[in-house]
């Protein structure tokens, strides 16, 4: 049975007008996924279009030689692969899920004949490419222009906003593979936060004590994507209490 949009949490396909959506529904096939649940692979010809309702992925640049990189984050708010929507069916990047979730997928050919039936089918879906590219640039001059502390402020922040939970279940290891930072400095980062009593640092987890202090610790860093989605696409206000 197909799910109706009033029960679906996904921003992105609740951005859809009705008729618009009427073309998904019936291909939107619900999906567990696990963490490490690799969603597109660097130049693998893609089947599907995912809209997560929970969890968290990442968008990975990957070099020749191997080394990694986030680029960018997506959760509930989003759908990947993007490249979709201007007809691509390959990408040169990994997505991937780092916190297990669940949502909707619906394969490609589906969204190109839901484009094709109507001409305002891609509007919020082009938007949140443009987000998603603020986003991006908003990385790169976090991994410039600050300090480490700041930019672990900034991606607490984001994960916060994903996981609609004061408490995130992430390790060292993986807030420093995301940062593409030393383990020892992400400690380190970690007990600054801790130190203006901003985070709590448990074994295993961060749970969040004081979000505008963060916001005003990440020092601009954090915000501006934020409210381009909202500007253009949202219609709701984020809600920070657990799903």
């Amino acid at each position: 049975m197909a799910p109706n949009q009033g029960q679906i949490s996904n921003r992105m396909l609740t951005a859809l007008d009705l008729r618009d959506f009427a073309l998904l529904a019936p291909y939107l096939e619900r999906v567990d996924l696990p963490a490490q649940f690799q969603i597109a692979k660097p130049r693998e010809r893609l089947e599907h279009v995912y809209f997560p309702e929970s969890g968290i992925g990442a968008v990975m640049t990957v070099s020749s030689t191997g080394q990694i990189a986030e680029a960018g984050m997506f959760g509930w708010e989003g759908f990947v692969p993007t490249a979709t929507i201007i007809g691509d069916n390959v990408v040169p990047y990994i997505v991937e899920m780092n916190i297990a979730g669940w949502g909707y997928r619906v394969p490609i050919e589906a969204m190109r004949q839901a484009t094709m039936e109507s001409s305002s089918f891609q509007v919020p879906l082009i938007k949140y490419m443009h987000v998603f590219a603020t986003q991006v640039a908003y990385t790169a001059l976090a991994n410039i222009r600050y300090l480490l502390e700041q930019r672990l402020a900034r991606w607490i922040l984001m994960c916060h906003d994903r996981l609609r939970s004061d408490e995130m279940c992430i390790t060292h290891e993986y807030i420093a593979l995301m940062l593409g930072a030393r383990r020892p400095g992400v400690t380190t980062a970690l007990h600054i936060l801790e130190g203006h009593r901003l985070i709590r640092s448990l074994r295993g987890s961060v749970v969040i004590r004081d979000r505008e202090g963060l916001e005003a610790f990440a020092a601009g860093s954090y915000g501006v994507p934020e409210q381009e989605f909202e500007r253009l696409i949202g219609s709701r206000a984020i809600s920070h209490k657990p799903a």
